[in-house]
């Protein structure tokens, strides 16, 4: 990697320099960030992170932006939790991605990588029918029994990675759910709302049910529901990865596939995916034919408990006497400041005892595929997770976010907890419709 003060780095002009400079060093964000808790480095902190963007980027400064410095800034789990401590409004997330996009058009990747990178990023997330038919054979590959065939050869402990990424995979729901999902849903007697709903990707392929109790739970509400077609992936996965440019060409594909002038809100049920899709105006706020659709999209963007609390929502009558725990996503609480919200869903069903969860704000580990990029501090991350959790004694941990799901279902299983995680608003369809959660399958 050539030295910044020879060669002008590429991309360097999108960097804010007037965010970072909003930093005063205080260090209240220290005691709030995962990695610095686990690791005790400077290095590991917002506040050092910030300090290591800008010895790489000022043009009078000898930094080299080589892999120990992307190290440091590509071990940061993007939870945000420093800007919701941050006393000065530093917007850490978006100079995070801003980072690591100039990493990534300036670094000399392997060729391993760079392949890998673009099967994921480019290849598989924006293309529906290739997702479709990936996870089909998933499906497969589990139903036909493969899979316990290859667990029980212990193939999967030499593999390294990728036989961690396959002790991630959940079970996946019958291909022909996804199907069921129509262009326009009509609402449950006089339509109240018009939404659109945004299924998302992965999380259309494993989370398939959850997106099913959300459009039940708007069409009950007296939504009709538009879910268009043309929609892709939301590019949230790309910006953790530095792939700004690529995200910035699904955000406009997803602009253009909803006519918001027509639309009371735009809905997701995922955390990570909201908090990107409500920050398209930032991606695009300096493209002249964008900018403005940008603001307009994203300020109709709600996540389904953030829209159901500010509605006249329907209060379900079926009891479901469970104890219930609530643990907050990163990137809802820190990242779309939705907090009280979920809380509100839940406390509208009957029976339900929600118990306070200690430290229900702080990161699970899970991080977008922080779990398969970094596994070891994942699982340190989530241990700390796990321990509150058991101290609960909760039937059900709810929380609204497909990585955090699966993360917290595996530290479940791991640790032989008699509970489950499901969505908040999975609980809430259940209410509804009169069925115990026991009943409910992904």
């Amino acid at each position: 990697m050539s030295n910044p003060q020879t060669q002008p780095l590429v991309g360097i002009e999108t960097f804010s320099w007037k965010k970072w400079d909003a930093c005063t060093h205080c260090g209240l964000c220290l005691p709030t960030c995962p990695t610095y808790r686990e690791l005790g480095l400077e290095t590991d902190s917002p506040r050092g992170r910030l300090y290591l963007m800008g010895s790489a980027f000022k043009a009078e400064n000898a930094t080299p932006l080589n892999e120990e410095w992307a190290e440091y800034i590509y071990r940061c789990l993007d939870c945000r939790a420093c800007e919701t401590a941050c006393p000065s409004g530093v917007h850490f997330g978006e100079l995070l991605e801003q980072a690591r996009a100039i990493y990534e058009n300036n670094a000399n990747r392997a060729a391993g990588y760079r392949f890998w990178n673009n099967l994921v990023f480019k290849q598989l997330l924006p293309h529906r029918e290739r997702l479709d038919l990936l996870f089909e054979l998933m499906w497969l590959y589990q139903r036909l029994g493969i899979r316990w065939l290859v667990q029980k050869t212990g193939i999967l402990k030499v593999m390294g990675r990728l036989g961690k990424m396959e002790s991630l995979l959940p079970k996946i729901p019958p291909p022909r759910l996804k199907y069921t999902i129509r262009d326009i849903t009509p609402a449950d007697g006089e339509t109240r709302y018009r939404v659109g709903f945004i299924p998302g990707c992965v999380m259309n392929q494993v989370f398939t049910e959850t997106n099913l109790a959300t459009i039940r739970v708007l069409t009950r509400n007296g939504c009709e529901v538009v879910t268009p077609r043309q929609q892709t992936c939301c590019g949230a996965l790309h910006l953790h990865n530095g792939a700004r440019d690529f995200a910035s060409t699904l955000a406009k594909q997803n602009i253009d596939a909803f006519d918001t002038g027509e639309l009371d809100a735009i809905i997701i049920n995922a955390a990570g995916c909201g908090a990107t899709l409500k920050e398209y105006d930032v991606l695009l706020e300096d493209d002249a034919v964008y900018a403005e659709k940008a603001k307009q999209f994203s300020g109709k963007m709600r996540d389904i408990s953030e829209f159901l609390a500010e509605i006249e929502m329907v209060p379900p009558t079926d009891e479901i006497h469970r104890r219930v725990t609530y643990d907050e996503p990163c990137h809802l609480l820190h990242g779309q400041g939705v907090g009280a919200q979920p809380r509100k869903v839940l406390q509208a069903i009957p029976g339900l005892e929600l118990v306070a969860l200690t430290e229900s704000e702080w990161c699970c580990g899970s991080a977008g595929i922080y779990n398969i990029t970094q596994p070891a501090l994942s699982q340190e991350i989530l241990e700390r997770k796990m321990g509150h959790i058991a101290e609960t004694h909760a039937d059900i941990v709810a929380t609204g976010n497909p990585g955090c799901l699966l993360q917290i279902q595996l530290g479940i299983q791991k640790h032989g907890l008699p509970m489950r995680a499901m969505h908040p608003v999975n609980l809430l369809d259940c209410a509804y419709r009169g069925v115990a959660p026991e009943e409910w399958e992904e």
